[in-house]
C-alpha cells in the first residue's frame, strides 16, 4: 500500500512539472538547445552550430490546426533566421513540417509539406537563396510530444529548421 501511495505521489508531481513546463506553451519557439545534441562550448555554442542556430534565431515555428498560414510569432523567428543565415553563407538548411496525430496520414503529409514550404518561401522572401533551403514533411510521424492532449497537439504542429550542411 505505502508503494502504491509513493508511485501516485511521484506520478502527481510528474503532472504538475509538465503543466509548469509547458505553461508558456509552444508560441515562445524557445525550445532552442535542449534537444539538439550539439556540444556547446564553455562560452555557449559553436558559431555556426546547430546549437547557435537555435539559441541565436529559434528553430522551430508553430502552426494553428489545420493551418500552414504564419504567425507573427513564426514570421518574427524565422526573421531571425534569415539574418542568422546572412551570416554563414555557406550553410544550408532543412526545413520539416510536423502534424499533430489527428488526421490521415496522406493528409498531414500534405499539411506538413505546406508548413514546411511556407517556412520555406518567407526566408526566400527575406533573401535568403532558395537553393539553401531544401523541405521535407513528417506529417505526423515524428511527434515532440507522444500524448494525444491539447498542449502536445499543439507542440507537434511545427515547422523545425535544421543545418542540413555547411560548404557548397
Amino acid at each position: 500500500m505505502k508503494t502504491l501511495i509513493k508511485l501516485a505521489g511521484v506520478a502527481a508531481s510528474l503532472v504538475l512539472l509538465s503543466a509548469c513546463a509547458s505553461s508558456n506553451g509552444p508560441d515562445l519557439d524557445a525550445t532552442a538547445g535542449a534537444d539538439s545534441g550539439v556540444a556547446t562550448g564553455p562560452a555557449g555554442p559553436v558559431p555556426g552550430s546547430q546549437a547557435d542556430l537555435e539559441e541565436s534565431a529559434g528553430h522551430r515555428v508553430f502552426f494553428a490546426t489545420d493551418q500552414y498560414t504564419l504567425t507573427p510569432q513564426a514570421q518574427s523567428t524565422l526573421q531571425r533566421q534569415a539574418a542568422w543565415l546572412q551570416e554563414y553563407p555557406e550553410t544550408r538548411i532543412k526545413i520539416a513540417g510536423n502534424c499533430d496525430e489527428r488526421g490521415t496520414r496522406e493528409y498531414n503529409f500534405a499539411l506538413g509539406a505546406r508548413r514546411a514550404e511556407a517556412a520555406r518561401a518567407y526566408l526566400v522572401s527575406l533573401g535568403v537563396d532558395a537553393s539553401r533551403i531544401e523541405t521535407v514533411s513528417y506529417g505526423k510521424e515524428r511527434p515532440l510530444d507522444p500524448r494525444s492532449t491539447q498542449d502536445a497537439w499543439s507542440l507537434n504542429r511545427n515547422g523545425t529548421t535544421t543545418i542540413a550542411a555547411v560548404g557548397s
